[in-house]
């Protein structure tokens, strides 16, 4: 089954290549969507993708890339799907 997901990351985020270890992590799990920097610090995700993927993903963005330090994460499942448009950095 297909979910989507929306994540507002929150920590040490930016300047720490965040976007590009998500883009990496959903690209290895088939996951759709994109990833990008917010004004006040934190990181939005949208993605789309298989619910097992999907857990993978949120697993790996929770966690982050080295230098990053991820204190929360705020989950939101109400956002429309990618409709087949790959993922990208913004």
């Amino acid at each position: 089954m297909r979910i989507a997901r929306r994540y507002l990351i929150s920590g040490r985020v930016q300047g720490v290549g965040f976007r590009y270890f998500a883009e990496a992590s959903a690209s290895r799990e088939g996951i759709e969507g994109w990833v990008g920097n917010l004004p006040d610090g934190r990181v939005e995700v949208a993605a789309e993708g298989e619910a097992e993927s999907m857990d993978r993903f949120e697993r790996a963005i929770r966690h982050g890339p080295p230098g990053a330090r991820v204190d929360r994460v705020d989950v939101f499942d109400d956002v429309p799907g990618s409709r087949g448009a790959g993922f990208s950095v913004r």
